[in-house]
């Protein structure tokens, strides 16, 4: 059965494997203009999120890399990024990080509606890779997701995120897409590939 990203299991999984907010050296960021981008960086998702979020992020990141992802997250991969001096030279290192993934996770939570990045990062991103957008619930309960975005209605254009464990995958467990609330789950692979 398909399953929802929730804060309880990603802190059970990962708790004290995974650095904390609190143990990651936040104290020497500087101007984005002073970032080094490798131009040959690729990752396979641009995790949008909001930095109010910041306690299970890392642990969201995590879960993914186990699946096989490479997952961009700003304060994370560019430690150097200030959140206090953000700036226009900001908005392009996200959207060259952006040029660098294939597609962008948009990570809904109780939090999500009150970020001012988010819509940007992902209205730039569905424009510079058609479609490659899917909306990734972080729940507070286990599969408590509505797709009634109040405030957010664009949000419904959009496929959502699931996890599931099927017998061709070794009974792992696996990203999925699912585009409507009754329609069949497709690999990430698979998606991928159609849009």
């Amino acid at each position: 059965m398909a399953k929802l990203f929730s804060y309880n299991e990603l802190k059970r999984n990962y708790e004290g494997i995974v650095e904390s907010i609190e143990s990651l050296d936040l104290e020497g960021y500087k101007s984005a203009d002073r970032i080094s981008i490798n131009p040959y960086d690729e990752f396979d998702i641009f995790l949008s999120h909001s930095y109010r979020d910041k306690e299970i992020i890392p642990y969201l990141k995590k879960e993914l890399e186990d699946m096989g992802y490479s997952v961009y997250v700003d304060w994370i991969t560019d430690k150097l990024l200030s959140r206090e001096q953000v700036t226009k030279e900001t908005a392009k290192v996200l959207q060259k990080r952006m040029k660098q993934s294939k597609f962008l996770f948009f990570a809904t939570s109780e939090n999500s509606p009150n970020s001012k990045w988010m819509p940007w990062e992902l209205g730039y991103f569905d424009g510079i890779k058609n479609k490659r957008v899917a909306i990734l619930p972080i729940s507070k309960e286990e599969n408590d997701f509505s797709e009634n975005f109040k405030g957010q209605e664009y949000l419904g254009l959009y496929c959502w995120v699931v996890k599931d464990k099927k017998e061709y995958s070794s009974y792992e467990e696996k990203l999925f897409i699912k585009c409507d609330t009754y329609g069949i789950e497709k690999s990430i692979d698979e998606w991928y590939r159609e849009v």
